[in-house]
């Protein structure tokens, strides 16, 4: 009987183990997938951007943010089209920064700054972000936006 016992314990340890082996990976594989994204919007890669996104991936940038009128964007070439490519015909430098990654699962959480120049104003950007993302299976299937959409409305409009 306790060695039924003691084999038992082995086994649910050995298992408690490999569950977390996995979670790490996981983690480590979301984890990856979001940092290809900033990596190859910072590089103007966006082939690279897109790369870890489900096709059909949902963006939404955050409620009141100027880019929030074509929200959700469904797909990578939504996303290419109506966001991406304004933002680089609309801004000098934009860059989303990213300072802190928080995992948990397939959730990931990305603290950062924003910043560049608004072409119609002449206006620069330094604006707090926080992007929530999820991953499924190595492929970022959603991504919400939170930022400071006040400041973002003032340099954009700024006279």
């Amino acid at each position: 009987m306790k060695k039924s016992i003691i084999a038992t314990c082995a086994v649910l340890s050995l298992a408690a183990c490999a569950n977390e082996t996995t979670e790490t990976t996981d983690n480590n594989n979301a984890k990856e997938a979001v940092e290809t994204v900033y990596n190859g919007f910072a590089t103007g890669d966006i082939p690279m951007a897109i790369s870890t996104m489900a096709e059909d991936v949902e963006w939404r940038e955050a409620e009141g943010n100027p880019y929030a009128d074509n929200n959700p964007y469904v797909g990578t070439d939504a996303i290419i089209t109506g966001l991406f490519a304004r933002l680089g015909g609309e801004w000098d430098s934009f860059a989303a920064v990213p300072s802190e990654f928080v995992v948990d699962g397939d959730r990931v959480v990305v603290f950062g700054r924003y910043t560049g120049t608004y072409l119609g104003t002449g206006e620069a950007l330094d604006a707090p972000f926080a992007h929530a993302w999820t991953v499924k299976d190595g492929k970022i299937v959603s991504y919400q936006q939170y930022t400071d959409t006040a400041e973002h409305v003032a340099v954009m409009s700024a006279d």
